[in-house]
């Protein structure tokens, strides 16, 4: 990543005689904490009640988000300049709406509606997520007026979780076929969304998809059910209208839907994936270390290279998710509820730093950086011998024993092992 910005900071000063920076809000040094050697000169955009899921426009002067106010009664859309001034509200105020995001001529913004609040989830069903199937998605000008159906005939289905690559395509999920799937379809010079295509089949949620900044590429967050009782526990939810949304997994495929690959092995919530600018790695909230504190982790996407970014998360009921990097890759927007204390959650911003990549280990928490571990481990110059009894053949034995011990397993020998490694 460091090429890109580079790059990107030599053309900011070759054109500074013509441009100039957005406007900044100042930097709060309460906002650091320490370990979060990624963000530098953090400082909060937004204040008083819950803020949410802010996305840049695509010359990145502005925010769109969802805010629920003091005095509001569900969560409405507004949008701002990065430094919190110019605060306006799209929506109207009457029901609840989410999942914003500006179309790229940016001469309008996106996103899902219903004309009530709804009530929240039976607590009897444990923590659950509404799949509201009178949530539709909507476009409106920049200062909330002509609000306009995106898709034509769209049918009575959870319509939410949309967003928009620069070349007009557009990703979201719905349960228009009976099972939450992700969709994409093109938008038409009208702003009207088209050619309309499934995108994934397998039982289970699918959501929250983002592209890559090519467009050639999304990632998603899906929660895969056993066969059995988890699949039927799945479908009773999914017929009341809920998910659960306990285990979530990020997934990566072509744009298209097809080369789907599983991007995170952590056996936890991890959700709200974007890429980073240079289209390399993936970054994301995930409670993988404890089950009610969430913070920000990169990861490459091969799967490995996990990193932690965040460590709010550390403190009492710590949230931060939604993060996105601006169109330039200079600028973090992430929700946080760091040093609120009070339940609010607000928007932060934060100056991203390029650092060197950690040393990774056999004992990491991703599958694969454990796996890459050991493979290197394995590879050095000692380890290698011909023979049964060579001293590098009884290293590399040892070392696998201990690492299955420490799994719990207990090492396979057999004679045609000990044959083969005799030739």
């Amino acid at each position: 990543m460091k090429k890109i910005f580079l790059v990107m900071a030599a053309l900011l000063v070759a054109l500074n005689a013509c441009s100039h920076a957005p406007a900044r809000s100042p930097a709060d040094p309460k906002l650091h904490m320490e370990g979060e050697r990624n963000l530098a000169n953090l400082r909060a955009v937004t204040s008083g009640g819950t803020n949410a899921e802010a996305y840049f426009s695509w010359d990145g002067d502005r925010l769109v988000f969802q805010r629920q106010a003091p005095g509001e009664n569900c969560d409405q859309i507004y949008t701002m300049k990065t430094d919190g001034s110019d605060l306006k509200r799209l929506s109207d105020g009457k029901g609840r709406t989410t999942c914003a995001f500006f179309l790229p001529a940016q001469d309008r913004v996106l996103y899902s509606r219903e004309a009530t609040c709804p009530a929240k989830p039976d607590a009897s069903q444990g923590y659950v997520w509404p799949v509201d199937v009178d949530l539709q998605v909507v476009t409106v000008k920049t200062d909330g007026s002509d609000v306009l159906p995106l898709e034509a005939a769209a049918p009575r289905a959870y319509q939410a979780e949309t967003t928009v690559c620069k070349d007009g395509s557009v990703v979201f999920t719905s349960d228009r076929d009976g099972d939450l799937e992700l969709y994409r379809g093109k938008l038409d010079k009208n702003g009207t969304l088209g050619e309309i295509k499934r995108l994934t089949q397998a039982v289970g949620y699918d959501g929250g998809a983002f592209f890559s900044p090519d467009c050639k590429r999304i990632v998603w967050r899906a929660a895969r059910p056993q066969p059995g009782a988890e699949t039927a526990e799945y479908h009773r939810l999914l017929k009341l209208h809920l998910v659960r949304p306990s285990r979530l997994e990020l997934w990566t495929a072509s744009a298209d839907g097809t080369h789907a690959r599983q991007l995170t092995r952590l056996s936890a919530a991890s959700f709200a994936p974007s890429f980073t600018p240079d289209g390399q790695h993936v970054i994301f909230s995930s409670n993988l270390r404890e089950k009610s504190k969430f913070d920000l982790y990169t990861i490459r996407v091969d799967g490995t290279r996990l990193e932690r970014v965040t460590y709010s998360g550390d403190t009492a009921g710590g949230f931060n998710g939604f993060p996105m990097f601006s169109p330039d890759g200079r600028t973090l927007a992430f929700s946080s509820t760091r040093l609120a204390g009070n339940g609010e959650n607000n928007v932060l911003l934060a100056d991203w730093v390029e650092t060197p990549d950690r040393v990774i280990t056999d004992l990491d928490e991703s599958a694969a950086d454990r796996l890459v571990a050991a493979a290197a481990r394995l590879s050095l110059p000692e380890m290698e011998g011909r023979g049964v009894g060579s001293a590098g053949l009884a290293k590399a034995e040892a070392y696998v024993a201990e690492r299955m011990k420490g799994l719990g397993l207990r090492p396979y020998r057999s004679e045609s092992y000990l044959h083969a490694a005799e030739m």
